[in-house]
């Protein structure tokens, strides 16, 4: 008897879109409500607590939509706690960077993740990276030149610092999901990162703790809720569609958080911004559009028959 081909997934791009933008929407919500509760007197570790505290309810019931909550069994505990410290340091940065950073500036920086992937790859995984990526990635390096102007000083070079950093590191992470992707869900690795990382800020709240009043709490609660909705979304969002689709969506937030930001009051970003958000925009979708092209040659090459 003849074994059944393999399930193919069915890919619904439209869908898959509607969740990158609800994620990326969510996101927008989220990094500027940081915003607004640090001028509150909200400790960022605060913000950290209660994002992941309240979200893991969101995580738990999707898995058990899913994959099931037994799913969560895993072997590769170690590598988990190396994804949630990773992790857990670059949403501290990117807190910080929408803290120190104009939303539409700190937006465009983080847009800086896939040079910085593309560099770590390259030094770290040994992947061949020819001369469109390394052109790509000069371009978005002149991209943040031209938005920062370091010789014009108006920019908090100290909120620059951060916010590269938080991109070096989410890109950093990115590196280490590869790696926990061959084994593990998507759901199961979410539900790690987010399980594991209380342990940390559990132990950091005593020291950081306070009363708020009402509005506050409830800013807190949103933070936690459009958190776990955007880290479900983003997950969702690539079981229904591939990344060279889904991943242009990531580059609304400009939109979202320059919105939003002149709603809570913030200055509109300068022409530079706009400039230097164009080249690393740019030169993010070239590296995606040539990591397409290389997966695509490989699954062509992968799947011509050898001769013996």
């Amino acid at each position: 008897m003849t074994a059944a081909p393999p399930a193919v997934r069915p890919s619904r791009p439209l869908y898959a879109i509607g969740l990158r933008l609800t994620a990326v929407i969510c996101l927008s919500i989220m990094f500027i409500t940081v915003r607004v509760v640090d001028g509150r007197g909200v400790h960022v570790v605060e913000s950290l607590f209660y994002r992941q505290a309240l979200a893991l309810p969101f995580v738990i019931a999707w898995l058990a939509m899913t994959d099931g909550i037994g799913a969560v069994r895993t072997r590769r505990i170690g590598v988990h706690a190396s994804r949630m410290a990773l992790g857990l340091t670059g949403m501290l940065l990117n807190f910080l960077s929408y803290i120190l950073l104009l939303p539409a500036e700190a937006a465009t920086i983080g847009f800086t993740m896939p040079i910085f992937g593309t560099i770590l790859s390259a030094l770290i995984l040994r992947e061949v990276t020819g001369l469109h990526r390394w052109g790509a990635v000069l371009i978005g390096f002149v991209g943040v030149l031209v938005m920062v102007r370091p010789e014009a000083g108006h920019f908090p070079m100290q909120g620059v610092a951060v916010a590269i950093a938080a991109a070096l590191v989410t890109a950093s992470v990115s590196l280490v999901l590869r790696e926990l992707g061959r084994t593990e869900n998507a759901g199961v690795v979410v539900f790690w990162f987010t399980l594991l990382s209380m342990l940390p800020l559990g132990l950091a709240m005593p020291f950081v703790a306070q009363a708020h009043d009402l509005v506050t709490w409830g800013l807190l609660l949103l933070i936690g809720g459009v958190g776990g909705i955007a880290q479900l979304c983003l997950t969702a969002s690539l079981r229904w569609g591939a990344v060279s689709v889904v991943l242009p969506m990531d580059y609304s937030a400009i939109i979202w958080t320059t919105l939003l930001g002149v709603a809570i009051g913030e200055d509109w970003p300068m022409a530079t911004t706009w400039v230097g958000a164009t080249l690393i925009i740019a030169s993010g979708l070239y590296i995606a559009w040539r990591e397409h092209v290389r997966a695509r040659r490989a699954r062509l090459s992968a799947a011509v028959p050898r001769s013996d």
